[in-house]
């Protein structure tokens, strides 16, 4: 019987321009030999390849799209050639795959068909941005999107600054880039002066921002996060 392909976990770059920074030779090497890849974008996937392998012939490429909307009763043909012997790729849309992303389906089930999983080091806007905060990294929680309307947001950031504060933990979450300029003013509105934000923009990108600050200093500045992929930190006061 035919061993199994393996699952490689490939996280792309934050930010363009940015491959010779983030991406280790490992990472050169194996997309240089894999033909299969399984990604949220098709697109966005083959301009990563592209990216860090340009001699890479992308009519060769097979490239499966999984992405939050796709159909989950059945599985089975993403992994085709993972059950004959064929190593395979997930990719996320940037930074890594199965974290705050719809390939975690994927990987959960590798594992119930017994198909090696096999994580790669890469960029991950998360951790960079909680690394760069000054916030306890020993115990934090990623909580994705909060709620759009206003009443339901203010409630649920005022949970989090109280999670913080009772855990002494870091709370993370992020926004649409379009809708961050309004977050960040609902934040600013909702939360107690002395509580800490961290926000983390354009990581790994040459106009990255990185700000931790107080919300009363926030209340101070003019930051214009529109339209800029971030990350969100709350932590207790300091």
């Amino acid at each position: 019987m035919m061993s199994p392909g393996t699952l490689y976990l490939l996280p792309v770059p934050l930010a363009e321009n940015s491959v010779a920074q983030v991406v280790p030779p490992l990472h050169h090497d194996l997309v240089s030999r894999l033909t299969v890849y399984i990604a949220e974008n098709s697109k966005t996937a083959r301009h990563w390849i592209k990216a860090i392998a340009p001699g890479v012939t992308q009519a060769a490429l097979t490239i499966h799209e999984y992405g939050k909307h796709t159909d989950k009763t059945s599985l089975a043909h993403y992994f085709a050639e993972l059950a004959k012997g064929e190593d395979v790729g997930l990719m996320s849309e940037a930074g890594c795959p199965a974290i705050a992303d719809p390939g975690a389906d994927i990987v959960a089930e590798a594992h119930r068909r017994n198909i090696r999983v096999c994580p790669l080091v890469g960029p991950s806007s998360i951790l960079l941005a909680l690394m760069a905060s000054g916030f306890n990294g020993q115990s934090f929680a990623f909580h994705g999107y909060l709620p759009i309307g206003k009443e339901p947001r203010a409630k649920r950031l005022k949970e989090l600054e109280s999670n913080a504060s009772r855990y002494d933990q870091t709370q993370l979450f992020i926004e649409t880039p379009y809708r961050n300029n309004q977050l960040l003013e609902e934040i600013v509105r909702t939360c107690n002066p002395q509580t800490r934000l961290s926000v983390a923009a354009d990581l790994t990108a040459k106009e990255e921002t990185i700000i931790s600050a107080t919300i009363a200093k926030w209340k101070t500045k003019k930051t214009d996060l529109h339209k800029r992929p971030a990350i969100f930190c709350l932590y207790k006061a300091g």
